[in-house]
Parts: structure tokens; C-alpha cells; sequence
């Protein structure tokens, strides 16, 4: 979102709540800075109906109604009793439990806006503490299309991104309306219109390649009335065959151990000069098994099926890239 609009939704709101009277969108006009910038009525009332929807969104209550029944127009306020947080109270075994929540995630969008929310619970009172040791800290990861596409989702943007098949190495350009970021049984999918097929599709994160671009206009894509994004990745993901699928893996002796535990040893093969064994591994989902594959660098190299092979160089070039780019 950027700085203008940011600015003007926080006008709109300071003056919804500073009134107990409807507002018509013609005063909004005149008392709020920001919409007299308007070129045009036309793009005034277009730009009103945006920061509306962006509100509620938002999780605002915004009002409609008429101060009187003399008044022909209908106006917007927003009422502090439903705009208002109430008191925080929480047990001590739910205050711990937010703040593990706040340590869940692994991705940096996530991770300011679970620091965000601890914020807010101090100012309101609430002593929560987020340093406590745990035995066990399980990590919710996000792909690193993640953020991006959320975004997208929020400005109403269409977007443009490299697609890996199931099964299959080859990438091709996929361009899609995004309605929203659902998860499902620990894998992350957006779903959308696939303009290039002319349908509803839902895209695992995972095998989404490279930079994932927005295209157009923001506020041009709105997500149709009463469409169940769960049930559409549910019914999708149900139906996709799932084969065992054997993986073959060259490791490096005295190597990767946790990898050797997970197949079987049915040769003995060189890569790059060094020795090391052949691996088998039946995997019921060849690409779910690139993140602890990747984890292992030089040791582990994929030499079929060619798309976990793919898969794990997308990973490591990743790494790659972020370690030049923090440079």
C-alpha cells in the first residue's frame, strides 16, 4: 500500500469516528485530505469505494445509514463501541500460547506482523513472555512466494510467475487473478482465474520458481461472492494422483546420514571426483522431500526424477541469491 493511501485510510477513519452522524461521500469529500486530489467525481467515487472495501477488509466496522428519514442519501460512520478493542484477558496458559504462536513463523512477513501483535497485547496491559524456553519450537514455514502473492491478494492485483508441474522439470508462465493464500495439510497454495486457461486454479507454492511479478493495475482483480478457497484447494489436491515415486541420490561418504536412513544403498557412484554410494528413496511426494535434501548442500546431489532434481537447485540458488544480495 503506499504512503498516500495509507494516510488518507487513516483520515477516514479519524473523521468516521470523530462524528455520531452519517457522513454523505460528498462531505467525505471535502473533510477528508486525500480525495480532493481527485481528477474527476468519477475517480473520486472510484477511489471511495476502494478505501470502503479496504476497511472492511480490515475487519472496521463501517456504517451506512441516513441521519433522518428526511435525508435522501445514505452516509458512513464508524461506532466506537464496535471499532474499539474490549479488555484483553487472558489465562496464563493462553498468554504462553500466543507467545509461542509468535514464534512460529519462518518467514519474514510473518514473523513482524506476530512481533506486531505482542506489541499491542503490552500496550493494552497484557504481560506476555515470548522468551520462554520450550522443549519442543515447531516452525511454520512460508515459501518465498509467499509474501508477494499476498500482497497481490490485498491490492487487487493480477500476477505473473514460473510454474513447475506435478511430475514434471518444465517451467512454464503462468499469469493469474489471485483471490487468496490458503494452507493445506503443511503446503501453501493461492488460488485464482488462470487467464492463460480461462479457469478457477490452484497453484502450490512450493513449485512456484523466481520472481512472482504483479502485472496491471492494483484493484482490478476482486475475488467472486461466496467462492470457498479451502474447498477449491481441498477438492483439487484430492484428486491428484499420488504414485510412489523412487528417487535415486548420489551421497557422499561418511555424509548425510538422516538421508542413508531414509533409503537404500544399491551402488557405489563418483561425482566431481569424490566417492560416495547410490541411494534409493520411495517418496510419495518427489518435491516435498527438496527442503531436507537442499538442507544437505554438496553432499546429497538429486540424479533422478528430474523434477526433485529441479526442485532442489530452485532452493539452492535461492540461497544463493539472498547471500549475494545481502552482500
Amino acid at each position: 500500500m503506499s504512503t498516500a493511501r495509507a494516510e488518507r485510510l487513516v483520515n477516514l477513519v479519524l473523521a468516521l469516528l470523530s462524528t455520531r452522524q452519517y457522513l454523505t461521500a460528498e462531505k467525505i469529500r471535502g473533510i477528508v485530505p486525500g480525495y480532493g486530489d481527485a481528477a474527476s467525481d468519477d475517480a473520486y467515487f472510484r477511489m471511495f469505494e476502494r478505501d470502503k472495501t479496504e476497511l472492511r477488509e480490515l475487519g472496521i466496522p463501517l456504517e451506512t445509514g441516513r441521519n433522518s428519514a428526511f435525508d435522501a442519501i445514505e452516509g458512513y460512520r464508524i461506532a466506537r463501541r464496535d471499532y474499539e478493542l474490549g479488555e484483553i484477558d487472558l489465562a496464563p496458559d493462553e498468554a504462553a500460547a500466543v507467545a509461542l504462536a509468535s514464534r512460529l513463523w519462518d518467514s519474514p512477513e510473518l514473523t513482524g506482523q506476530a512481533q506486531g501483535a505482542l506489541v499491542k497485547l503490552r500496550a493494552a496491559g497484557l504481560e506476555v513472555d515470548d522468551q520462554a524456553p520450550t522443549v519442543v519450537e515447531p516452525r511454520v514455514r512460508a515459501e518465498p512466494a509467499f509474501g508477494p502473492l499476498l500482497a497481490a491478494v490485498q491490492n487487487g492485483q493480477a500476477v505473473r510467475f514460473e510454474y513447475r508441474r506435478s511430475g514434471s522439470p518444465e517451467r512454464i508462465m503462468r499469469t493469474l487473478e489471485p483471490w487468496g493464500v490458503v494452507s493445506w495439510r503443511a503446503r501453501w497454495y493461492v488460488v485464482g482465474h488462470d487467464r492463460d486457461r480461462g479457469a478457477t486454479r490452484c497453484f502450490r507454492l512450493s513449485r512456484v520458481t523466481g520472481q512472482v511479478r504483479a502485472v496491471g493495475k492494483p484493484g482490478e482483480v476482486q475475488r467472486p461472492e461466496g467462492v470457498n478457497l479451502l474447498k477449491l484447494v481441498t477438492s483439487t489436491v484430492e484428486s491428484e494422483p499420488a504414485p510412489v515415486t523412487v528417487a535415486r541420490v548420489w551421497v557422499a561418504d561418511g555424509r548425510a546420514a538422516g538421508v542413508r536412513r531414509r533409503g537404500t544403498v544399491v551402488g557405489r557412484a563418483t561425482v566431481d571426483g569424490e566417492e560416495g554410494d547410490l541411494v534409493e528413496i520411495g517418496l510419495l511426494y518427489p518435491e516435498s522431500a527438496a527442503d531436507w535434501i537442499s538442507a544437505q548442500g554438496p553432499d546429497v546431489v538429486v540424479l533422478e526424477p528430474d523434477v526433485l532434481a529441479k526442485s532442489v537447485q530452485d532452493r539452492l540458488e535461492a540461497v544463493v541469491a539472498r547471500q549475494v544480495s545481502a552482500r
